[in-house]
């Protein structure tokens, strides 16, 4: 008797779930947008311990997020942790280096006897602010150019070259995506400010410098995906499993899944409709539909990814290891249980709404951060 959850639909149900983690992962990527700023943003040390203690309201659920993402992907998608990790693996520690000492940085930059200096924690939030949403950029670009690696009979993971993930550093498409992912980061973080923190000077310097950030957005965005839509991409055969190279491949995809095509338009759009309110109207609105649409445009990149027969990590040095969901997911019975667990979810959103919510009940000021028995 077939069962009435199919295993291919608790894998694309999976799949739906790591990409809106994504999403949302990528929009909170706003704290080290503004962290990137820290020295640039704000003209004195007061304006400083403002931009950092409005940002460090929101750094926790930046870190929450990505680990929910990363422990998402390894139940769901293992072998893509074992061939992702087991060899690319100085990208990733790098990566987790830059979001280790953001942590240290807001648990020790105020505290009394702190012998390295509120500058050496700053210029630690300006590190992970820079390197976090580049080179999670760089890895996510990876899932449409590939990498080197090929897997044996045993799935045990070779990679070809010996910078083990950084020559993904050298491929143009990948540091265009990864600009991309840290200009938009800013964007948001400068539409954050404007939207949280009661101070004329922040207020103002955010409203200058958003035009050039998003500006700087478009441009490798737009690279990235004019490339994308015109490049070969990794497609699979579903009865076989043997991997093929596809011209227009994502192209594709995009028109194949009109859904996914309405769900991207979206997210453009509301990404460019935040950035013109706040520019040329005056809104401290604009976070929220750039926001959303950078969810929305995050989510569609994904599925654009590992739908329709899709590799989402393909190998360039041995197209038949390339991962897709089918070949790379969890067994059905891990996907099953795991899938009742994920119903939590809509109440966990709904919490940190509340939390957010109760934080931002109003700006932060020179007033409050006196105030504030917690200062960051």
């Amino acid at each position: 008797m077939e069962p009435l959850i199919s295993h291919l639909f608790l894998q694309h149900y999976w799949w739906i779930i790591i990409s809106i983690l994504a999403g949302l992962l990528v929009f909170l990527l706003f704290v080290q947008g503004g962290q990137s700023m820290i020295f640039s943003l704000p003209e004195d040390p007061l304006q400083t311990t403002i931009l950092v203690n409005a940002l460090g309201r929101k750094w926790e659920f930046t870190f929450t997020t990505l680990v929910t993402f990363g422990g998402a992907f390894f139940a769901a998608f293992p072998l893509f942790y074992s061939a992702s990790f087991g060899g690319a693996y100085w990208v990733w520690m790098a990566i987790l280096f830059s979001f280790i000492i953001q942590a240290v940085a807001y648990e020790f930059r105020s505290k009394k006897g702190n012998f390295l200096g509120q500058r050496t924690y700053d210029i630690f939030l300006l590190i992970n602010g820079s390197l976090g949403p580049f080179l999670l950029g760089v890895a996510v670009a990876t899932f449409f150019t590939g990498a080197r690696f090929s897997l044996n009979e045993l799935n045990r993971v070779s990679w070809a070259t010996g910078w083990h993930g950084l020559e993904a550093l050298v491929n143009g498409r990948n540091v265009a995506l990864g600009l991309a992912v840290l200009f938009l980061a800013r964007t948001n973080g400068l539409l954050y400010i404007i939207n949280s923190v009661n101070d004329d000077g922040l207020y103002e310097n955010a409203g200058r410098k958003i035009i050039l950030n998003a500006l700087t957005f478009l441009v490798f965005f737009l690279f990235f995906l004019v490339t994308l839509l015109i490049s070969p991409g990794f497609a699979y055969d579903p009865h076989t499993g043997n991997v093929f190279i596809e011209k227009y491949k994502y192209l594709h995809n995009l028109l194949r899944m009109p859904a996914v095509l309405i769900i991207f338009v979206a997210g453009v759009v509301g990404v460019l409709y935040g950035i013109v309110i706040t520019v040329f109207r005056g809104s401290r609105k604009g976070i929220w539909f750039t926001g959303t649409g950078t969810i929305l445009a995050v989510i569609s990149l994904f599925l654009l990814a590992g739908f329709s027969n899709t590799a989402f990590y393909p190998s360039t040095f041995d197209l038949n290891s390339s991962l897709s969901i089918r070949k790379a997911s969890s067994s059905y019975f891990t996907l099953k249980t795991m899938m009742f667990v994920s119903f939590i979810i809509p109440f966990v959103a709904a919490y940190i709404w509340y939390a957010w919510k109760a934080i931002n009940r109003r700006r932060i000021s020179v007033e409050e951060i006196q105030e504030e028995g917690h200062v960051y």
